[in-house]
């Protein structure tokens, strides 16, 4: 006889940060029942005694899956308009009963909220806090499944209850208006989907789409979580998008953005989560899109091609193309050159040319006539462009690209970057592409941080057109050139020294018309401060200075990405420190205590992910990551530029990346990187682990099979990250001292549903494991035991 099933649908609303939650769970209610929430096959069970199942194991009695999410929201002011439509599939066997549930968090957060099944509006019930507590522990009890912990607390709407067949699909829509919450003059926009990953199957489709309106300029708009499109179709409307299909969500979707008036809009987050310790900072800083009477700064751009014999082909056609889209983009003011180069070196005129039709025309056909053939000067070329840059009151730019090593005129390395570097006396900035794998990427990469600019690496199968094409997009039109940051502090003595340090990006910059400075860094002094931003617009030195607030002793996790990003940003600065100045000890433990701390996993620590490496045997760590290290003495190759590629990703990051295990997957730039390594030849450099011939494979291999191995082995939770060992998860900050003498905690226990109560949210989010967890909470180690 067939049993019909009852379920609760929880679907939740835009929320504060501890009340970030999924869109769709259905639990089961009838007491006959002991099922678990549904979890993607390929994730869960992360490990024995629940194996994964090999072959794919019969359809289950009960089980669903989210097929789609669609999220339209329009942001007007500090008024979030919100409309939602999940579809949710039967896959199991039986027939569902289910009824629609929305906690809500607070009094006042949600107005005007109407429910469609299918399209059909369904009444809600209102519960409150205490009743949606005494539900969901007894849910929590029966089916022995932590998941719907994280929820208890808040109040709740319940619908009525709805059929569901086998195979069958069900479109909730939801619609509200919210009033969002702001702090430090941002206003913040969350949608939460972390954990839709309680779903048999990734979902095939997430789609969100937000517009902003208001009366005044939007100025930062910037998502932590996730790496969003940005369309400002004028100063006072924006648009974000972002789309994901057959991902199992990482992470909630946050969105911050201000308004304001002014040539720059400056914002700044601060986290200490222990006020002993350095704190990390956020600064957000945005340019206004357009200058002074629309006209905007004139600039300099001199292109540096190879035109080499390895040049020849597809990719000379793409570098014709490339100069010519720029061509047909400079504006009246700008001023330009081309140098090509071979073994020779040629200059499409003796001097800068100040852009108009005639001289465009003439540009274009010295483009058509490039061709392939020759060695590769590039210390000449870079010498005669350089040498043509000497108005220093305007932007200057240069943009080099090359598929070679160098092969005529100086060819030493360390001379060629020492020579460009005294050619350079105006701080021009280079920019350089680096075409296929036959290159000196560290070359490149020395030449960019001597000369204030970036690398980018184009793979044989990418489009160095497009590639090109964006970098200008981005430079057209500069706003605030040479901008430096200074940071004052109320009562602030001289022998205290600088109450910032580690801030990245950490040169001088240039900002960019529809850009925006994400900057990251650690502060010693807490308290009121004024940040001064100085730079030039146009010609003129302007200084603009802004307040900032830098917290003593945070109170929560709300802004604990801040301390994530820090930390991938650094680990991208150490990797750039070990493959451009060579060996260091010192900066190899931090990046091992960093990716541990962090759950941060590269090809040179991706071992982490191993169950057999002790989390806080940081000497033996660091041998191993010594060893993989020793691959950035490779300059050349796809070995050379997939590393230096995988090392700017990381310097340049403007979100953390999201938990292995539940809800994401594990870093694809890590694994492309690992794939560069396959063909790398260990022997020449001189390890014991790799050194010998065929090891290389060896070293990509072990990478590959880590980083794969991640999902099963590492989640990361929240600000926090649980490394899975001897059978139970081990919080990152449990000390090796804690770990010693936890305090054992039975799972479903009485304290255990009071330690989720007394800790709140910011805690019972790391409760939810089935099996044993080790967890540091205010320096105590807490077991949390089956």
């Amino acid at each position: 006889m067939s049993r019909r099933l009852f379920f609760w649908l929880a679907v939740f609303a835009f929320v504060f940060p501890a009340f970030a939650h999924a869109q769709g769970i259905l639990v089961v209610v009838d007491p006959d029942q002991h099922v678990r929430l549904p979890r993607p096959i390929v994730i869960w069970p992360p490990h024995p005694p629940y194996p994964i199942p090999h072959p794919p194991p019969p359809p289950v009695p009960v089980s669903y899956k989210i097929k789609d999410l669609d999220v339209q929201a329009r942001l007007i002011d500090q008024v979030a308009q919100v409309q939602v439509a999940q579809t949710f599939v039967n896959n199991g066997s039986r027939p569902l009963e289910v009824a629609f549930v929305f906690p809500l968090p607070y009094d006042g957060a949600i107005e005007q909220m109407t429910l469609l099944i299918d399209g059909k509006e369904f009444p809600a019930k209102l519960l409150d806090a205490k009743e949606a507590r005494r539900m969901y522990e007894e849910i929590v009890r029966k089916n022995r499944d932590p998941a719907l912990l994280e929820w208890i607390g808040t109040g709740m709407f319940k619908t009525s209850v709805f059929p569901v067949p086998p195979g069958a699909s069900r479109t909730v829509s939801l619609r509200y208006s919210q009033l969002l919450r702001k702090q430090e003059g941002l206003t913040d926009f969350l949608f939460p989907l972390s954990t839709a990953k309680y779903t048999a199957e990734a979902p095939e489709k997430i789609s969100l789409r937000a517009t902003i309106e208001s009366q005044d300029e939007i100025k930062n708009v910037y998502s932590p979580s996730h790496a969003i499109e940005i369309k400002r179709p004028d100063e006072k409307h924006a648009v974000i998008s972002y789309t994901s299909r057959n991902e199992v969500p990482g992470s909630d979707f946050r969105l911050f953005f201000d308004v304001g008036k002014g040539k720059v809009s400056t914002r700044v987050l601060s986290y200490r989560p222990d006020r002993d310790k350095e704190g990390f900072f956020l600064l957000l800083a945005s340019p206004e899109i357009k200058a002074d009477d629309g006209v905007k700064p004139a600039k300099t751009v001199v292109f540096v091609i190879d035109r080499s014999g390895s040049m020849s082909g597809k990719k000379i056609e793409q570098v014709k193309a490339s100069l010519k889209y720029v061509l047909n983009n400079l504006r009246p003011g700008d001023t330009f050159n081309i140098v090509a180069f071979d073994s020779q070196v040629e200059a499409f005129r003796p001097e800068l040319q100040r852009f108009d039709e005639d001289t465009r025309k003439a540009a274009l056909g010295f483009v058509e006539g490039l061709y392939a053939g020759g060695s590769t000067n590039i210390d000449g070329a870079l010498k005669t462009a350089l040498a043509q840059i000497q108005d220093s009151q305007r932007p200057n730019y240069i943009v080099f690209l090359t598929d070679g090593l160098p092969t005529a005129g100086v060819t030493s390395e360390p001379q060629i970057v020492s020579n460009v570097k005294g050619y350079n006396k105006i701080r021009a900035r280079l920019f350089a592409f680096g075409v296929g794998y036959d290159l000196n990427s560290r070359l490149l990469d020395k030449l960019v941080r001597e000369n204030f600019g970036q690398s980018e690496f184009v793979r044989p199968n990418e489009d160095i057109e497009d590639r090109v094409s964006k970098l200008y997009h981005r430079i057209e039109s500069p706003v605030l050139t040479g901008v430096r940051l200074q940071f004052i502090f109320d009562e602030l003595r001289t022998e205290e020294g600088s109450p910032v340090g580690r801030v990245y990006p950490k040169d001088e910059i240039d900002l960019f018309a529809g850009e925006q400075l994400v900057l990251v860094g650690r502060y010693k002094k807490p308290g009121a401060a004024k940040v001064v931003v100085e730079g030039k617009v146009g010609e003129r030195g302007q200084k603009f200075d802004f307040p900032a607030t830098f917290v003593e002793k945070s109170n929560d996790d709300s802004f604990g990405f801040i301390e994530k990003l820090w930390a991938v940003r650094r680990v991208g600065e150490i990797l750039d420190e070990l493959d451009l100045k060579g060996k260091n000890d010192e900066l190899v433990r931090e990046l091992v205590e960093l990716a541990t701390r962090h759950g941060i996993l590269t090809p040179y620590t991706s071992f982490m992910a191993d169950e057999n490496v002790r989390i806080h045997d940081f000497a033996a760590n660091s041998a191993i990551a010594r060893e993989r290290l020793l691959a950035l003495s490779e300059s050349g190759g796809q070995a050379g530029a997939g590393q230096r590629a995988y090392k700017g990703s990381l310097q340049q990051a403007n979100q953390a990346p999201a938990g292995y295990g539940y809800g994401a997957a594990h870093s694809a730039p890590a694994e492309k990187a690992a794939d560069d390594l396959a063909g790398l030849d260990m022997s020449r450099m001189g390890g014991a682990m790799y050194g010998g011939r065929g090891q290389a494979s060896n070293f990509a291999a072990d990478a590959k099979k880590e980083l794969a191995s991640a999902a099963q082995n590492i989640r990361n939770v929240g600000n926090r990250t649980f490394y899975q060992r001897g059978g139970q998860w081990i919080d990152s900050q449990v000390t090796k001292a804690q770990e010693a003498n936890p305090k054992r905690v039975k799972q479903f226990s009485d304290e255990y549903f009071e330690l989720a109560r007394r800790n709140g949210k910011a805690v019972a989010q790391y409760l939810v494991f089935d099996e044993p967890v080790l967890l540091n909470l205010d320096n105590q180690a807490y077991l949390i035991e089956p």
